[in-house]
């Protein structure tokens, strides 16, 4: 089945502050994270949590190598967004549904059916395939 992106849901995450999970956040300012992650914590409010490979912190924020590493007291995660791979996104989309992560968010070009189905089977929202700086954009937030 292909999963088709709910315009409420977007905009209920988009709009109700919590906490952001960003997967594949460093350090690289060259990479599209470095600056979405920068929109979802300035102009949408949000609290952001860096995931990256070293565990390093970012934008002032304390890093973490994986989202079951991220305190209790920071918890619960509300979006996981996902900078990664679609071949390794799966993986990540597994660790939001353990760690009791609320939804996830594939950013643009980041695709896996599989995934997305298993987290709404879990009762996670789930948008794939957008990007919550350029869908704030074009909507205002």
């Amino acid at each position: 089945m292909t999963h088709v992106n709910d315009p409420a849901v977007i905009d209920r995450l988009m709009r109700t502050k919590g906490r952001w999970a960003i997967v594949g956040l460093s350090t690289n300012e060259w990479r599209s994270a470095f600056e979405v992650a920068l929109y979802v914590r300035d102009t949408m409010g949000m609290e952001i949590i860096p995931i990256n490979q070293k565990g390093e912190d970012v934008h002032g924020e304390t890093g973490y190598k994986f989202l079951a590493d991220v305190p209790f007291e920071k918890q619960p995660i509300d979006v996981v967004d996902c900078f990664v791979n679609s071949s390794r996104v799966g993986a990540v989309v597994d660790e939001a549904i353990a760690v009791g992560a609320k939804a996830v968010w594939l950013q643009l070009g980041v695709i896996d059916e599989d995934a997305a189905e298993r987290a709404k089977a879990a009762g996670l929202d789930v948008v794939m395939n957008a990007c919550p700086a350029q869908v704030g954009w074009r909507s205002g937030i």
